[in-house]
């Protein structure tokens, strides 16, 4: 059990004894992985440390940017789907941002027009900018939206001026969206072209719109370089290990978040996970499970249906805020808190699954602080990238991805 006496995330096993023994059959290739990575040598790796020498030039520029954007306007919108909004929205719910920074919204993450219809509403009476994020441009929920945003802008302030609230982060050199930030003067920056969508928070894709909600950049960079330790980097190494191990058992991995503020985390973590690893008839597929109220509904499931899955928890060592239980009528309650509550789920169900043979891994992370997210984010992606490896997997395509696009298109285009 996590004696939470330190300041890093620590990962702790609950299982039979088998599965960590079996596990370590990886242990070398896993070694072996880990150098491969470091070295670069494979397409889409450049996220690999890339914290540590992030260019100072750049960061001035993005926090001078947001400092900008934050001056002139209520509202920032970021368009975009998958990596490129998941990992902001993340940070976002995961950690408080300054309450006199503009609100950081989030449209083309689908095509419902209810939703954007409703945005539209919400925001045509304020001061707006736009950042599209897109490596290419072409991806249809993004372009619909940035056509229907930037047309809003046009209405409100006229071209010239609108166009002066649209930002871009794109490919370097090359896209449709490239195209047209340099023939409009959108101020850009750079999705570098070894960077996936779904490692790329901790570029400006994720930065950028953190900063502008006053989120520290800077903490959250330092965050990602602790966990690029020997030590961290070891830890990493033993659960892409068991991970892969249990691959071999399960088909789920119930990854259970114990606060709202993790929810959008755990998205995250779903598309890290299922994009990366879930491809040649391999991998496991992850669901997100909000505990304690999934309890009162999967929780049937989870105790007593078919063990297909094994559990990873995200839980803080120290809560962001608390509260205790007060007043002549709190019986039992009297002097209790929130988290020592949360706590007590936590420990009552993993009691309750072991009991039943399922297999747990407990992640802890020290608090909601953007040192904290950072670390949780370059850990997690090594960890992704090495079980991917471990089980024969590119973990940086997504050949699934690309297959529902030609048929929607093939749909569109009837």
């Amino acid at each position: 059990m996590s004696n939470f006496n330190n300041g890093q995330l620590e990962i702790v096993y609950e299982m039979d004894e088998a599965v960590l023994a079996d596990s370590e059959r990886f242990a070398l290739a896993a070694d072996e992985k880990a150098a491969l990575l470091s070295r670069k040598q494979m397409d889409f790796t450049g996220w690999v440390g890339y914290a540590d020498a992030f260019p100072e030039g750049e960061l001035a520029d993005i926090l001078a940017t947001a400092d900008e954007i934050s001056s002139r306007c209520k509202y920032f919108i970021v368009i975009g789907i998958g990596g490129s909004y998941l990992g902001a929205k993340a940070a976002l719910s995961f950690m408080d941002g300054d309450g006199s920074r503009p609100e950081v919204l989030f449209a083309g993450f689908n095509l419902s027009g209810a939703y954007h219809a409703d945005l539209i509403d919400r925001i045509k009476d304020d001061d707006v900018c736009l950042l599209i994020i897109s490596k290419s441009g072409g991806t249809l929920e993004p372009s619909v939206a940035f056509q229907a945003l930037k047309n809003l802008l046009i209405q409100k302030y006229g071209r010239a001026e609108a166009l002066s609230r649209i930002y871009a982060i794109t490919d370097r050199d090359s896209g449709k969206l490239r195209k047209e930030a340099t023939e409009n003067g959108y101020k850009t920056f750079v999705l570098p072209s070894d960077i996936g969508g779904r490692f790329s928070v901790l570029t400006p894709v994720g930065l950028l719109p953190l900063a502008v909600a006053g989120i520290d950049i800077r903490t959250m960079l330092d965050g990602a370089k602790a966990a690029n330790t020997e030590e961290m980097i070891s830890i990493a190494k033993k659960l892409a290990c068991v991970r892969t191990a249990l691959e071999e058992q399960k088909c789920v991995q119930a990854i259970c978040s114990f606060e709202p503020s993790t929810e959008d985390f755990t998205a995250w973590l779903l598309q890290l996970f299922g994009e990366s690893e879930g491809k040649d008839g391999r991998g496991v597929l992850p669901v997100g499970v909000s505990v304690s109220r999934d309890l009162h509904s999967l929780g049937q499931f989870l105790q007593d249906g078919k063990q297909m899955f094994y559990e990873m928890v995200l839980f803080a060592k120290e809560p962001a805020r608390d509260i205790t239980i007060e007043g002549e009528d709190a019986g039992d309650y009297a002097g209790r808190s929130y988290s020592e509550f949360n706590r007590a789920v936590l420990e009552g169900m993993a009691k309750a699954h072991r009991s039943v043979g399922v297999p747990i891994i407990r992640a802890y992370f020290p608090d909601n602080s953007a040192h904290s997210f950072g670390q949780l984010v370059y850990f997690f992606e090594l960890c992704c990238a090495l079980t991917g490896l471990l089980m024969g997997v590119n973990p940086f395509d997504q050949p699934g991805v690309e297959a529902y696009k030609r048929g929607m298109l093939d749909y569109l285009l009837k």
